[in-house]
């Protein structure tokens, strides 16, 4: 079996690292990448030995690409196309004129909120791509709530398969960064955010409650880790409040792996979201999750032993979960919540688990 996985190549949050945690652990001589961008994910799938095909586009609606597709499918027999992201899954719809291959895609984000911000042009690739749902053979959805999400949207119910997320915990981490590598204090209260700059991620909202927070206990300190179309706005937010010392842009990080152990607390407070990985990531390094209630993460954190589940948009739930998390650190309790959650995401959200769900899936669709 050979299963060609497609990509824009852009990703550089949950996207790729999903993408890439489940090509490493499924039979490297049964996948391979095929993305139309020479991004972050092009480099890092061939750096990690990942058998990577690039498709290059003059530009996002080159669709000459289709054609090349098409022969590289046949040439290379491929038995089933799997895309991930909105350009791939459009282009995958119409792949399906071209050539009869079972196709599959995952959804990884809500596609309502892909193109948020975007005028005219995103609510065009919405329609497009909310309707190339309906022509995939099958569908994986990473949350329950997804998954009804497409059953509501009118997608077929023996078409859609929940697979949770997974990442890898028993990966050997690399050497943490010291709290004085970036002008931390041993005493301070840090909250990590690992999210792109884009109004999606709901940035206000941290903001907000951080101005709240920082009232009454000014040592939390909030790290933003990535970049984005309202990086600028979002700086004239911090220093209008007052916040610039109790805020850090570190900008987008390749090494997040070694910046986590440095938190309290992992901060989440998009709108939208299917199954969040950076929760995940803060949970092997035992770091107990702040979140908005989206997705599939009450999946991750069933109930406030594991963490805080918030209102989407809700300052002041959000600040509360703070103070809380905050308590809790100063009774030496807090520790116990980040362990607690990382013992129960490694054995419900490992990468093992994923790709075998994922691998029974092209089992069936090839059969």
């Amino acid at each position: 079996m050979k299963v060609l996985h497609l990509n824009a190549g852009n990703e550089t949050g949950g996207g790729m690292f999903h993408i890439m945690s489940l090509l490493d652990q499924l039979k490297k001589e049964e996948c391979m990448l095929g993305v139309f961008e020479e991004g972050e994910l092009y480099r890092r799938s061939v750096t990690a030995g990942i058998k990577t095909e690039l498709f290059h586009q003059h530009s996002k609606y080159d669709l000459s690409v289709l054609k090349r597709l098409r022969d590289f499918i046949r040439l290379n027999h491929i038995d089933i196309i799997h895309t991930h992201g909105p350009r791939a899954n459009i282009y995958g719809a119409l792949l399906k004129r071209l050539i009869k291959r079972p196709w599959l895609l995952t959804v990884h984000s809500a596609p309502h909120h892909d193109f948020l911000g975007q005028g005219i042009k995103g609510k065009l690739f919405t329609g497009l791509h909310v309707r190339s749902f309906q022509h995939a053979d099958h569908i994986l959805a990473v949350s329950d709530r997804f998954r009804q999400d497409l059953i509501d949207q009118g997608i077929d119910p023996s078409k859609v398969t929940k697979i949770l997320n997974g990442i890898d915990f028993e990966k050997e981490m690399p050497i943490p960064f010291q709290r004085g590598d970036f002008g931390l204090g041993e005493d301070d209260f840090i909250i990590i955010m690992p999210a792109r700059l884009e109004p999606v991620k709901g940035h206000e909202y941290a903001l907000k409650a951080l101005k709240t927070v920082v009232s009454k206990s000014p040592h939390v300190k909030l790290m933003l880790v990535g970049d984005g179309s309202r990086r600028k706005t979002l700086e004239t937010i911090v220093l209008e409040t007052g916040l610039s010392g109790n805020v850090i842009f570190l900008g987008h990080r390749a090494d997040m792996e070694r910046i986590y152990p440095l938190g309290d607390v992992t901060l989440l407070t998009s709108l939208s979201e299917s199954f969040p990985l950076v929760l995940l990531e803060g949970a092997r390094s035992s770091l107990p999750a702040i979140t908005s209630d989206v997705g599939g993460v009450k999946e991750l954190i069933p109930d406030g032993s594991k963490g805080w589940v918030t209102e989407i948009g809700n300052a002041g739930k959000l600040a509360g979960a703070i103070f809380h998390a905050l308590e809790l650190k100063e009774s030496g309790k807090l520790t116990k919540i980040g362990s607690d959650l990382q013992k129960f995401a490694k054995n419900n959200f490992s990468i093992e688990i994923l790709a075998e769900n994922v691998y029974n899936v092209y089992l069936r669709m090839k059969n």
